[in-house]
């Protein structure tokens, strides 16, 4: 285990945490990428759809990236795409898996998706185990996403079928995330998250008996104003759990750290506005296959450096450079 502190420097004036986390969305062009799109279906007869980009040059040897996307976040997403080109600029094709429903079509069954729902990706790895035998895959999360992929290493232990992954942003303690969110200026994030989310669970009341599933009547999803009262209401009893508690207990990642046998790179801010430090894992809670960095500034999935008018996006070098060593 290793932790630096002063590996990255944010841009002149982009210090702020705030900052950070929201210059690329507001401020960084998109980008035209032609994506093939695979729709992959579940086990359960639900389907992903995964956002395919292959370099020119792909043949059966050629690495693959499997990027696991956040919260409410899709290949839209300008961290999706920065990472998708650079990733393409550096001989590694990749692929977006999008959680259920988050591509822009909804998807088949009442549930949904949530923190710690391996299950989904571990059917697609292994898909991509078979298909591609000769390629090296790696895995990358961003924020939950990133929770989910090592919550997933930590349960598959040396029966990991990845190379190495990179975990950015993860809310490793799901609880202390969620009470973070609900103070301050965090609650901006999480009404626009929480927008997002209701939106999406009011559609499902036009497919399924949704009162009858989770005891809520349509009228009143408006009135879910914290994470607390969403994944109470609806992510738990929907995917099994007894509560929101139960569900974060179970599913935050920081408990499954010391089992992993993967080579992992953990990147995380210590400013991150969407938790506290105290998510952030002592040594001893970490196996000898994590490398943990840790950065005084970078906000939630920021790590912007370079200037204002010419900005650099260290976490997606960092991600390439640490992924080029396994190979």
């Amino acid at each position: 285990m290793d932790r630096y502190l002063n590996i990255f420097k944010p841009a002149f004036g982009l210090s702020n945490k705030h900052l950070q986390t929201v210059f690329a969305t507001f401020f960084r062009k998109k980008q035209d990428i032609a994506f093939e799109i695979e729709t992959f279906w579940l086990s359960d007869g639900d389907f992903l759809e995964c956002y395919w980009k292959q370099i020119e040059n792909h043949c059966e040897s050629t690495p693959i990236v499997i990027i696991f996307h956040g919260l409410a976040g899709s290949y839209q997403s300008s961290y999706i795409q920065g990472i998708v080109n650079t990733l393409a600029g550096n001989g590694f094709s990749s692929v977006v898996m999008h959680f259920r429903g988050s591509s822009g079509k909804a998807n088949l069954l009442a549930r949904s998706y949530h923190s710690g729902d391996s299950g989904d990706a571990l059917e697609f790895i292994t898909h991509l185990t078979n298909k591609y035998p000769n390629s090296k895959l790696f895995g990358l999360g961003y924020s939950l996403g990133a929770n989910m992929l090592l919550k997933l290493l930590g349960e598959v232990k040396e029966l990991s079928p990845l190379k190495g992954a990179v975990a950015i942003s993860a809310p490793m303690q799901l609880d202390i995330c969620a009470d973070s969110m609900n103070r301050g200026v965090s609650k901006i994030y999480q009404k626009r998250l929480l927008k997002d989310l209701n939106a999406a669970l009011d559609k499902k009341y036009d497919l399924h008996d949704m009162q009858t599933l989770i005891s809520l009547k349509r009228e009143n999803i408006k009135n879910l104003k914290t994470f607390w009262d969403f994944d109470d209401v609806y992510t738990a009893p929907i995917h099994g759990f007894k509560s929101a508690q139960d569900y974060y207990t179970r599913c935050s990642s920081k408990q499954y750290l010391q089992w992993i046998q993967t080579p992992t790179l953990i990147i995380h801010a210590e400013d991150d506005p969407f938790m506290t430090p105290e998510v952030i894992p002592k040594g001893d809670e970490l196996s000898c296959s994590i490398t943990l960095e840790v950065t005084p500034h970078g906000g939630h999935v920021g790590f912007v450096s370079g200037t204002l008018f010419k900005p650099i996006y260290w976490s997606e070098s960092r991600v390439v450079e640490f992924f080029k060593k396994l190979i």
